[in-house]
């Protein structure tokens, strides 16, 4: 009888793309073959503690319903994450964690599952950190390794690597933000980068996900090029004429969705050389504020880029591509999506999370050539990256044949409609077959780095007994 393998599910985390995380937690949990497999899920919070979690929390609708414990905390208006309470004594963590799960120390982890598997998004959990980290405690994890995380990450480096590998790259520039802090006459600098990257173009914050920090700016306006930039630099400028027009109730909604992961900037953040964490005291502060002063007001998230990486707008049908790649075998690309947008101008994190806004066609129609050179350039890129075991790559075909690629994902979404299951399905492979699949190519890919323990040799050896024996038992042979 095989022993299942604990599988430690990782989710939640720093990023802003946490509650998807907490979706890809939920579908891993559920899909796991559960006879191979032992799900152990571990929840990662936004202060970047471990917590093994009582699997019911996994059902919460968001991380906010669950943690930190709304009777435990002071009554607000507003729903909150842990970093709004601000510094936390060791006792009062323990008492909040212990509501929802036990907490878990790194150097435990081997006591608690055998692999990891990283249902992350965005820094810390997609860029290398937390891959470090169990490659230090000799945990096998899935999916792409430190190096091509760290890549997959930064789309200013990318664009770099691009080049060199001949993928097609629009005309780009950076702009630092100590530049951009420094600079007063905004309208210049807003003509020289044309001058650079032609118009339309493309704002981003070259280290997030889910187009978080993306702005398309269509119009010369120097206002709205302002803007752009300060959305990619978690930055947010508030009049006092604006605020003070507003009524309490339009207040609270302007900060609600400021503080919104999906819209906002999030907390903790800068406002006036003070460093606030709750939003109830936000709006205290920007009230004082006004109350003496009518000049605008910038408030700053401390989590936000040093650059901003500003690119051509290049028009296109747009698509996603996963790429699958089974250990000492070549990359395959899986047959691409098509993304139909509606009344939007680029696929944005509503788009990508939230039904109806697009639809979404698999496979994308392009004659035979066509389908061949875009998936031999995912291929390209997934290589070029140093990828490994699986990603999800974007891009966009233009009205000549050209083909642009941007943000590899190295972690792809997990909700049940993403991509990844989508495609997986157009090649026969059911959600729990595709995680056995990932699971399985990424401890072959770990023991091939020499950075895990000389037993999961063997733990290998073990599944793939397993794997073959339930394929036999599905599919006997008949003579």
């Amino acid at each position: 009888m095989h022993q299942p393998i604990r599988v430690g599910i990782f989710f939640g985390g720093r990023a802003r793309e946490r509650e998807i995380s907490l979706v890809g937690g939920r579908t891993v949990y559920d899909n796991l073959d559960k006879s191979l497999f032992e799900p152990v899920p571990i929840f990662v919070d936004s202060l970047g503690h471990f917590i093994l979690l009582e699997w019911r929390y996994l059902y919460q609708g968001t991380i906010r319903d669950f943690y930190p414990p709304s009777d435990l905390i002071p009554q607000s208006h507003f729903q909150i994450y842990i970093e709004s309470l601000g510094e936390l004594s060791q006792r009062q963590l323990k008492g909040l964690v212990s509501r929802i799960g036990k907490p878990i120390r790194p150097e435990q982890f081997s006591n608690v599952f055998d692999i990891a598997f990283l249902a992350l998004h965005g820094p810390y959990g997609e860029d290398g950190s937390i891959q470090g980290l169990l490659t230090w405690y000799q945990i096998p994890y899935t999916g792409t390794g430190i190096l091509g995380a760290a890549l997959g990450m930064n789309k200013i480096a990318q664009k770099k690597m691009m080049l060199q590998a001949g993928l097609l790259v629009p005309p780009y520039a950076v702009l630092d933000k100590s530049r951009w802090q420094c600079t007063t006459d905004k309208a210049a600098l807003f003509r020289e980068i044309i001058e650079k990257t032609g118009f339309p173009l493309v704002v981003k914050n070259p280290c997030q996900g889910s187009s978080i920090g993306v702005t398309i700016v269509n119009r010369k306006d120097t206002a709205l090029f302002a803007s752009a930039v300060h959305h990619s630099f978690f930055i947010r400028e508030i009049q006092h004429k604006q605020w003070t027009q507003l009524s309490a109730i339009d207040k609270q909604q302007w900060i609600e969705q400021l503080i919104d992961l999906k819209t906002g900037i999030g907390l903790p953040l800068w406002v006036h050389g003070a460093l606030i964490h709750h939003p109830d005291t936000l709006l205290k502060q920007i009230d004082h504020y006004f109350q003496a002063q009518d000049t605008s007001l910038q408030l700053i998230s401390p989590s936000g880029e040093e650059a901003v990486l500003l690119e051509a707008f290049v028009p296109g049908r747009e698509f996603s591509c996963i790429v699958l790649q089974e250990t000492g075998e070549l990359p395959v690309a899986l047959p691409p999506t098509e993304i139909h947008k509606q009344d939007i101008n680029y696929f944005d994190y509503r788009a990508k999370y939230l039904p109806g806004i697009v639809r979404k066609e698999t496979p994308m129609k392009l004659s035979e050539e066509q389908l061949h050179k875009l998936r031999r350039a995912c291929v390209t890129l997934f290589e070029s990256l140093n990828c490994r075991v699986y990603a999800r790559i974007d891009g966009l075909i233009t009205a000549n044949d050209e083909i642009y690629l941007n943000d590899p994902n190295t972690t792809a979404g997990m909700n049940p409609s993403s991509f990844l299951f989508h495609q997986a399905a157009e090649i026969g492979l059911n959600a729990s077959q595709l995680l056995t699949f990932i699971l399985r190519n990424s401890l072959a890919e770990r023991i091939r780095s020499h950075k895990v323990k000389p037993d999961t040799t063997h733990m290998l050896m073990k599944l793939d007994e397993a794997i073959a024996a339930k394929v036999a038992k599905n599919h006997p042979r008949h003579i």
